[in-house]
C-alpha cells in the first residue's frame, strides 16, 4: 500500500510474579493494547523484539503473540540489562510495524507500574 511506512511501537508492563500463566496473560494485554491504540493488525507487523528483565524466568514472552495467532511474524527474545535499582519483573515489547501513521502519531503503552519507566512517550 503506497504511503505506508515503517514504524517502531514501544510497550511495557511489570509483572506482579514470574509465573507462566500470568506472563502470558500480562503479554497479551499488552501486545493487544499496541495494536489497538495504533489502528494495526497482525498483518502489519514486521517484526517484534521481546525483552525480560533477568529475574523473569517462567517462560518466553514470545510464546503469548503465538497463542492469539501472531504465528507468520519473526519474533525474538532477548534479556534486559541487569543495572542495579532498576525495576524488576518487566517485559518489553518494540514491535516493527506498517503503518500510515506519522511518528508522531503511534501510541507507546505502558502498562500499570510500568508507566513510570517511559513517562515522556506513555500514552
Amino acid at each position: 500500500m503506497a504511503g505506508r511506512a515503517v514504524r517502531a511501537v514501544r510497550g511495557a508492563v511489570q509483572l506482579e510474579r514470574d509465573e507462566a500463566g500470568h506472563m502470558e496473560e500480562q503479554v497479551v494485554e499488552l501486545l493487544t493494547a499496541m495494536l489497538e491504540r495504533n489502528g494495526l493488525t497482525p498483518d502489519d507487523l514486521i517484526s517484534i523484539w521481546f525483552t525480560a528483565t533477568p529475574d523473569l524466568h517462567s517462560d518466553f514472552p514470545a510464546a503469548a503473540a503465538r497463542k492469539i495467532g501472531i504465528v507468520d511474524v519473526p519474533l525474538i527474545c532477548a534479556q534486559e540489562l541487569d543495572i542495579a535499582g532498576a525495576m524488576p519483573r518487566v517485559v518489553r515489547i518494540l514491535a516493527h510495524v506498517e503503518s500510515d501513521l506519522p511518528k508522531s502519531g503511534i501510541s507507546h503503552v505502558y502498562l500499570g507500574a510500568a508507566a513510570a519507566l517511559r513517562k515522556d512517550i506513555a500514552q
